[in-house]
């Protein structure tokens, strides 16, 4: 039985994976005491490590603003429509690039990585989607990244790992190309389809550069573009209170500081929650897209 040596450069990655791991943990520990502390707690500074005060009305005033839950939607509609399309398309891609039949299969692939290194540019992006009639529309957040060059080259490599056996039986039997893409590639492929869904999940979610040249229509600005606006006007923005409330009350109970915690709280909290149902593919996925092929 051959024993695992435990060196001084492992000790060191750990220790160097440790310190990393420490900071993020106390930023967002932080972050949460700062939104459950009331305001003349949240406005003093200083590293709070846990809350002296206890107040939950932080979260109420941003749960409670309708620019929150608007954003939520249209974040949502860009994030399963943008993913389920855009995984979609790429995997087609992907497998054609990965068939050796294909013909001229080495330049398109090179013409297709060509794009990762050279684009056309941010101006001739927003005319192209201005001409074709797609701004202030889900559209112009979903069609100009549709295919990734990169997810399509890890997904090919992955596809190129698959037995051949599998699909020339297939052929026998009389299914067409599409049919075994669908019914045998894809669901031998879940591994680094869960993987890349993953990362286009993040990305819609986290998105917003692409909404704010876009978009100008506010009742379709997504939660990042809502945080954005929230977090460069301070409590302005999420201060959406009725005709019979007073604004300089509601600052003596909440703070600038505390809804800008409890903003980014609320909308990172989802995609936190979708890691553990995909952290199990993540390394069969990655390595074996790859390195193979």
């Amino acid at each position: 039985m051959i024993q695992k040596r435990f060196t001084f450069g492992k000790a060191l990655i750990y220790l160097i994976l440790t310190m990393l791991c420490a900071t993020i943990v106390v930023a967002f520990w932080h972050l949460l005491n700062l939104s459950l502390s009331p305001s003349h707690i949240a406005t003093k500074g200083g590293l709070l490590l846990y809350p002296k005060e206890l107040t939950w009305d932080n979260y109420a005033r941003v749960v409670g603003n309708r620019y929150i839950w608007m954003g939520y939607k249209n974040t949502l509609i860009r994030t399963v429509i943008g993913t389920v399309l855009q995984l979609f398309f790429t995997a087609m891609g992907a497998y054609v690039l990965s068939k050796r039949f294909f013909p001229h299969r080495t330049f398109w692939t090179f013409f297709i990585i060509f794009t990762m290194f050279f684009s056309g540019g941010l101006i001739p992006n927003y005319l192209l989607v201005k001409d074709l009639g797609l701004l202030n529309t889900y559209s112009s957040m979903i069609l100009p990244g549709l295919i990734s060059a990169y997810n399509m080259v890890i997904i090919r490599n992955y596809f190129q790992s698959l037995p051949e056996e599998i699909e020339e039986s297939c052929l026998i039997d009389g299914a067409g190309r599409f049919r075994i893409f669908l019914q045998f590639v894809l669901p031998l492929s879940k591994p680094i389809l869960a993987t890349v869904a993953l990362w286009l999940v993040v990305g819609h979610w986290n998105s917003w550069f692409d909404v704010l040249i876009y978009i100008s229509d506010d009742t379709k600005f997504t939660l990042q573009i809502v945080l954005r606006r929230i977090i460069l006007t301070g409590s302005k923005e999420i201060l959406d209170t009725s005709a019979a409330a007073n604004a300089a009350e509601i600052e003596s109970v909440v703070s600038s500081e505390g809804l800008k915690a409890a903003c980014i709280f609320v909308t990172t909290f989802p995609i936190l929650c979708a890691y553990p149902f995909v952290q199990k593919f993540f390394v069969k996925g990655i390595m074996i897209g790859s390195l193979k092929g």
